[in-house]
């Protein structure tokens, strides 16, 4: 085999693996999201999901997939999130339909839990698509308008305006009717932004590290 289509083959290899552990880790955090938003905690006073954290690790894992490897492939790991809420919301509801063992007890907090957790996937589903195809979108149009400078700009930029329509949407639909939805639309959001503020040295390294990783396996190989 030709030396350069070696080291060729072997970049696209260490391309694979970086995509691959990104799409895991959004796909990861977007279920868990998902599953603990469940449980309404307080932070610095204000009440929020417990998800909240994990939910915005999915986009600085989008935001450095579109930074690396472009919109199109963005698009797709946001679709394939999408499949893997929908698998999970379809498993969840068979194990709460499903008989419980009569050796077993906890079915009464089992359905407790999940069974809420079934209306607040179904409200991730709805806010997933909007926020992050709109994320997606809006991190290339600021891409496009800073000619592919300020990256803190363009992540910020789309992030913040992403968690408000995700914020916005699924914080009506999983909770209306249950428990008062205006502080915590509040109160998600303003974390959210932190979190936002917070991320861009992340994204940042983690765009960094993945692009030296390529240039330096490309010269090791070429030697």
């Amino acid at each position: 085999m030709p030396q350069g289509l070696g080291s060729l083959r072997e970049s696209d290899k260490s391309e694979d693996r970086s995509f691959i552990l990104l799409v895991s880790i959004f796909v990861g955090a977007l279920v868990i999201s998902s599953i603990l938003a469940s449980k309404i905690i307080t932070i610095f006073r204000l009440f929020v999901p417990a998800g909240v954290l994990a939910y915005c690790i999915t986009f600085v894992a989008t935001d450095v997939i579109s930074e690396i490897w472009g919109r199109e492939r963005a698009g797709r790991v946001v679709f394939s999130g999408f499949v893997a809420l929908l698998v999970t919301f379809l498993l969840i509801r068979l194990a709460l339909l499903w008989d419980a063992a009569p050796i077993w007890r906890g079915q009464e907090a089992f359905s407790s839990v999940l069974g809420s957790t079934s209306r607040i996937i179904a409200a991730s589903l709805v806010a997933y698509l909007a926020s992050q195809y709109h994320d997606v979108w809006a991190f290339h149009v600021w891409r496009k308008a800073t000619r592919e400078r300020h990256l803190w700009l363009r992540n910020t930029a789309s992030t913040v305006v992403s968690q408000f329509i995700d914020t916005l949407i699924f914080i009506t639909i999983a909770f209306y009717g249950t428990i008062p939805v205006i502080p915590l639309i509040e109160g998600q959001y303003v974390i959210k932004v932190l979190i936002a503020l917070l991320d861009t040295p992340f994204v940042y390294l983690a765009v960094i590290l993945i692009r030296r990783g390529f240039s330096l396996e490309g010269k090791l190989l070429r030697k």
